[in-house]
């Protein structure tokens, strides 16, 4: 079993940055990839980025070059630093972890970028 807890979000003007953390414990030697996800009201959840054990990170376009994810093994954390925020960027912000069996899921945190 893997357990993950964001924190982090917040309410930014458009421009601004925001730190977010997930800390993951649990049976974190069997994770293949740790990543960050968001739902947006009214739409369904999409990819932001993510680290593949062993490999670089990857971006979703709409947030490459404003946004970097980052893996701390031996704190056990995820972050996502977003720079450059965007009202469109308003979501809840799911840490996520996938095993090769199954993926695990954050209880998100709202992000509120304002105009």
């Amino acid at each position: 079993q893997v357990q993950l807890v964001e924190s982090g979000g917040g309410l930014v003007q458009a421009g601004g940055s925001l730190r977010l953390s997930c800390v993951v414990s649990g049976s974190i030697f069997s994770l293949n990839a740790v990543g960050w996800y968001r739902q947006a009201p009214g739409k369904q959840r999409e990819w932001v980025a993510s680290i593949i054990t062993g490999r670089s990170a990857n971006y979703a376009d709409s947030v490459k070059g404003r946004f970097t994810i980052s893996r701390d093994n031996a704190e056990n954390t995820v972050s996502l630093q977003m720079n450059s925020l965007k009202p469109e960027d308003t979501a809840v912000y799911y840490c996520a972890a996938s095993t090769k069996v199954q993926n695990y899921w954050g209880q998100g945190t709202q992000v509120t970028v304002s105009s």
